[in-house]
């Protein structure tokens, strides 16, 4: 296989299942170009009813053939059902070769490895987490996997690099028109944006409900001129489970400090005195303490954000109610007290990833934000991060909107020095993400490292009490206790490709020798 050197030196196929490869060059070096590949024009007159009577009878109307791709998307998280009965009723018709192009998949999408197992499903293009990452990583699948970002994957359906035939949206309220939404019903997600691009590009658009209501049903977050198909089904999830183990609060007080730490740097640094101060926090039990701790500070100083932006938790619409913040800009509720939220509160604004992380828009509203607080399973000396494998090689988890949101004024990594016995910063790491570019600081228990890159950071924090040493003091810290890892095995075997926002190939996952 004929390799090549992308911009951060990883090695990435020149050709890959018979498709030329383009490597990354630099986390803004794409300029744009091109057009939007747009989605079949169909005359009105097949649409005088598009309610079908099952399932059974909108997969068959979508006259689905072997290769074909199918997508979900994953507001309902680790509670979802319709990702599994679609399937399902795939494999029960002899189709082979789909390809699953979700937003997401979780846990709860565990079956699905049967249908890879058995050919059903040739590879999949979106985020993996669990087993079916597993299943990647031990090459069951018989084509390449992608990982896109969720803006990156915006960006591929709408520039016509992911072609979906079908797309199965779960809309927890829809009317026989196929106007949806998430925010009422016994499956209420709260947001459903992830699924617009979906309803935009797919060739066949089904909307799925367990809650048909009289049109016209508003606000129409799926508009019914999208959709081709309409059915309703007994359940279409749990939403209970959107909290999927995640959204608690940590208790560890190694990882308490991380948060505090996290929040003086904002304070300390002047990025909270800054005009239209904004920030993003993720869900995590370091990012829950983050905002605990954010708002205190804010009540201190007398600051509000102009926005917050989620993943929504009860901690970030408490700080709306508190009236810290002035908006939530969201694309995931990720607990009930959130999509409550986005149903009676004007100001709980529900977004896309068009608005929100697209690459090739005029402007997406990542770039607005004044800081961003993520975790990572791995960071690097040259401050490359690694969201999708662990130091052991298994491919466990996707990119999310890692890769997009890291375009803030300044994007904050919050990790424990150590993960069990594991350093969490590595001399290079397993997989990249996000490159070290994008990344402006590092916080650990132990202590802070801000990106020599970013001189004005550096000058601004020289006053204050917080810990700071270098990444390479961290290492040096992080080794002296735990010892260097023990780098995993691989197979010769491509089995997923880390794409970038823009399009290109950013790093590579090999097959595990197990």
């Amino acid at each position: 296989m004929k390799m090549i050197r992308n911009a951060i030196g990883r090695m990435i196929p020149y050709e890959i299942d018979g498709k030329k490869l383009k490597p990354f060059g630099g986390a803004h070096e794409d300029h744009g170009g091109g057009r939007k590949v747009g989605p079949p024009i169909r005359a009105i007159a097949d649409y005088k009813t598009k309610l079908r009577s099952s399932l059974d009878e909108a997969i068959d109307a979508c006259n689905l053939k072997d290769g074909m791709t199918v997508s979900f998307h994953h507001h309902l998280r680790n509670g979802d059902y319709l990702g599994n009965m679609v399937m399902d009723r795939i494999a029960k018709r002899g189709l082979k070769d789909i390809v699953v192009a979700p937003s997401a998949l979780f846990p709860v999408h565990e079956p699905m490895v049967k249908h890879i197992e058995n050919g059903v499903i040739s590879h999949i293009e979106g985020s993996m987490n669990g087993s079916l990452g597993r299943a990647c990583s031990l090459g069951k699948m018989s084509k390449t996997c992608v990982l896109r970002s969720h803006g990156g994957r915006y960006r591929a359906i709408q520039d016509g690099d992911l072609h979906i035939d079908a797309t199965f949206i779960a809309a927890p309220v829809a009317d026989p028109h196929g106007n949806a939404n998430g925010r009422s019903g016994p499956s209420a997600c709260g947001v459903l944006g992830y699924s617009v691009a979906d309803s935009l590009y797919a060739d066949s658009v089904v909307v799925v409900t367990d809650n048909l209501v009289p049109f016209p049903n508003y606000p129409w977050i799926i508009r019914g001129g999208n959709v081709d198909h309409v059915c309703q089904v007994e359940r279409l999830g749990d939403p209970e489970k959107i909290v999927s183990g995640t959204t608690r609060i940590t208790r560890s007080p190694a990882r308490l400090l991380i948060a505090e730490y996290a929040a003086r740097v904002i304070r300390d640094a002047g990025i909270m005195d800054e005009p239209d101060f904004s920030f993003q926090a993720g869900a995590g039990g370091i990012s829950l303490a983050f905002l605990k701790y954010m708002a205190e500070i804010m009540r201190e100083k007398g600051v509000k954000a102009n926005f917050a932006r989620g993943g929504s938790t009860k901690f970030m619409v408490d700080m709306l109610e508190e009236d810290l913040i002035e908006y939530i800009l969201d694309l995931q509720c990720f607990d009930i007290p959130s999509v409550e939220s986005v149903r009676r509160n004007p100001r709980h604004i529900e977004s896309d990833p068009f608005t929100s992380y697209n690459y090739h828009a005029k402007g997406n509203l990542a770039t607005r934000a004044k800081a961003a607080v993520l975790g990572a399973t791995e960071i690097d000396l040259d401050f490359n991060v690694n969201v999708n494998t662990h130091s052991d090689g298994w491919l466990l988890h996707g990119i999310g909107g890692f890769a997009d949101v890291c375009d803030s004024s300044c994007t904050i990594i919050t990790v424990p020095l150590l993960r069990g016995r594991v350093a969490s910063i590595v001399d290079s790491v397993t997989t990249v993400s996000s490159p070290g570019e994008m990344i402006d600081i590092l916080v650990t228990e132990q202590g802070i490292a801000v990106n020599p890159r970013r001189e004005d950071l550096i000058e601004n924090l020289k006053g204050s009490d917080l810990p700071l040493k270098s990444i390479e003091e961290l290492r040096r810290m992080a080794v002296n206790i735990a010892g260097r890892a023990e780098k995993p095995q691989y197979e010769d075997r491509i089995v997923a490709l880390i794409e970038y926002r823009d399009g290109t190939v950013i790093d590579t996952v090999r097959q595990l020798k197990v």
